[in-house]
């Protein structure tokens, strides 16, 4: 699958999806700008908010379809233990 990167989701182990390969990158990159590398971390919707101003308006015009990325990185990203989780409420991300 040309274009394509496959990804995990760490609330179903085993089950892979494929998803354009560019977004995922531009999403990765921009988790890494704004994610923290220690606890308390973002919660969701800090996220969203977060790694906005690192997108461009090509991939992810106005913002839209941010949080979707958004949530796919995390899910993967998690499920590859590059990420933790934080027990709290609400959850709160930060690299692992």
């Amino acid at each position: 699958m040309a274009g394509k990167i496959e990804v995990k989701n760490v609330n179903t182990p085993g089950k892979t999806s494929h998803v354009d390969a560019a977004k995922y990158a531009e999403m990765r990159a921009a988790f890494e700008a704004a994610l923290p590398k220690a606890s308390p971390g973002l919660s969701q919707a800090e996220i969203r908010e977060a790694v906005r101003p690192h997108l461009s308006d090509a991939h992810c015009p106005n913002g839209q379809t941010a949080g979707w990325w958004a949530k796919t990185v995390q899910l993967d990203l998690e499920a590859k233990s590059l990420l933790k989780r934080e027990l709290t409420k609400p959850l709160r991300w930060h690299w692992n």
